[in-house]
């Protein structure tokens, strides 16, 4: 089987994806997979690699993937081309040479990967994908739409309002008008409080902000990232993630706070499924939560990527049993919702101070670099990286088959 990983991408996380990238093409198995590289610049070409580049970082473990921008090797994208003829790299003397591939393995953070983007491209190409489709990809992108829908589901959702950059620029950021914008933060909220682009992952453009001075700068930073902003109260929580997997076949529209516990499989029975050849693609399953402890303020970019103290990974998370299995069933339920596919991390907040438990943001192509959260939580399930890398691609190959069958013309 030939899967093309495709990385790198025009988003304030090309890096990222480049590391998680490496660490993917690390852990597939080369007795069952061909692998083809397509990078993306920051200006969003697309260019095919060398393919030495995978014995290299597989050699080297300090050596990262890399975009070569080659013109000579620039992919192009033909909808309706399929597996067969969906793309296509530039050859020599004006020719062109077409990359048969099986699936493509998504592995683009943020902008133009998980927004939904390239899922509808490859939609419209016919090329199987791993991870969420267009649909789902596109709301959870969106943190006010995810937790709408979420509030809408019954599920616990963390207070928050939403400013436009419209209503924003309106003021002039005149400190007395844009005061009277956040009112309803400071009056519902008090200092401190968080700021966040809507649709910017990895921490980008958030901060937080002690003061109405601090708000005005977290506010001008974020709007750099994204047209619309979250503000939200600044609890003292506990930050604790879960790893989802699955297609979703067996959604049940059951919703509401008497449920919520009714969804996954114990711990025992997962870890007894997961040691099947080949798990069931369409059984949603949670898997053990972990803990993020940040050093900084709190969980922002550098202490996701650039600083390598910048947080301690605690894997199980210290939790009651009551509280990991609330975790597992609300996860499984926001991940449904959305209806999500292939994997997803659900994040959450354990506030220190109740005890309350409030969703917090999903991601749809989490980091998958060697030390990242959602891998390791699959493997403390007793799910390693390269099974972790077999299920997702099975699940995007069923997931197409699935919508491959459905009727799209009556003649």
């Amino acid at each position: 089987m030939n899967i093309a990983v495709i990385y790198g991408g025009r988003s304030g996380e090309h890096e990222v994806s480049i590391v998680s990238a490496t660490s993917i093409v690390r852990h597939l198995d080369r007795a069952k997979y061909q692998i083809t590289l397509i990078g993306i610049s920051k200006e969003g070409r697309w260019f095919y690699q060398d393919p030495s580049q995978i014995d290299k970082v597989r050699e080297e473990e300090d050596t990262l993937l890399e975009i070569v921008q080659d013109a000579q090797r620039e992919v192009m994208v033909i909808p309706g081309g399929g597996c067969a003829g969906g793309l296509r790299v530039a050859g020599a003397g004006g020719t062109f040479v077409h990359i048969r591939i099986d699936l493509a393995f998504i592995v683009l953070h943020g902008t133009y990967g998980e927004d939904g983007t390239i899922q509808g491209l490859f939609d419209m190409v016919g090329i199987p994908y791993t991870g969420c489709g267009c649909l789902s990809s596109a709301i959870t992108m969106d943190k006010e739409v995810t937790k709408a829908i979420w509030k809408n589901a019954g599920l616990p959702v963390l207070p928050h309002i939403c400013l436009h950059s419209g209503d924003v620029e309106k003021t002039g950021w005149n400190a007395a008008k844009l005061q009277a914008l956040v009112s309803s933060a400071e009056r519902d909220f008090g200092y401190p409080l968080f700021v966040k682009p809507c649709s910017a992952g990895s921490s980008v453009g958030a901060a937080k902000a002690a003061s109405f001075q601090q708000l005005v700068e977290a506010l001008q930073e974020a709007f750099k990232w994204d047209y619309k902003v979250l503000i939200e109260p600044g609890l003292n929580p506990r930050e604790i993630e879960c790893s989802v997997t699955g297609n979703g076949a067996d959604f049940s529209p059951i919703v509401g706070e008497e449920h919520l516990h009714e969804e996954s499989l114990s711990v025992d029975e997962l870890r007894a499924e997961l040691q099947q050849s080949e798990p069931d693609v369409n059984k949603v399953r949670a898997y053990i939560p972990g803990e993020i402890a940040p050093t900084h303020q709190f969980y922002d970019y550098d202490a996701k990527y650039t600083d390598p103290n910048g947080a301690r990974l605690i894997i199980p998370a210290e939790l009651t049993d009551p509280q990991r299995e609330e975790i597992r069933s609300i996860a499984i339920r926001a991940y449904k919702a959305l209806d999500c596919t292939g994997l997803s991390r659900v994040d959450f907040f354990l506030e220190k101070d109740t005890g309350r438990l409030y969703l917090n943001e999903i991601n749809t192509m989490p980091g998958f670099t060697s030390i990242s959260m959602f891998p390791k939580m699959c493997q403390a399930a007793g799910l390693d990286y390269s099974q972790l890398l077999d299920l997702i691609v099975r699940q995007g190959l069923d997931r197409f088959q699935q919508r491959s069958a459905l009727q799209t013309s009556r003649s």
